[in-house]
């Protein structure tokens, strides 16, 4: 398959691009939960120490969302979707 034929495939209006971005965010935010406890305990009642003292778990937390936050994860959404509308039509 050619560049300019998965482009078209994979292309998306801007709404629904946005759409899938939050559901995409939603679901990093639901799966990383454990993570932003952790976080949140770690940084309840400091102000400028939270930056090395919650460094770890601020980094467990990113990596985290980053798994379920990437364009690899975006570009099989929009796959998905663009299936979806395909097998309506």
């Amino acid at each position: 398959m050619g560049y300019i034929q998965e482009a078209r495939e994979n292309h998306v209006k801007k709404k629904v691009e946005e759409a899938l971005r939050s559901k995409m965010k939603q679901k990093a935010l639901k799966e990383c939960d454990r993570y932003m406890v952790k976080y949140a305990e770690c940084a309840s009642g400091r102000t400028l120490s939270v930056v090395w003292l919650c460094r770890q778990q601020a980094k467990e937390l990113n990596e985290c969302l980053h798994q379920y936050t990437n364009d690899s994860v975006l570009e099989e959404m929009k796959k998905e979707y663009m299936l979806g509308q395909n097998s309506k039509a």
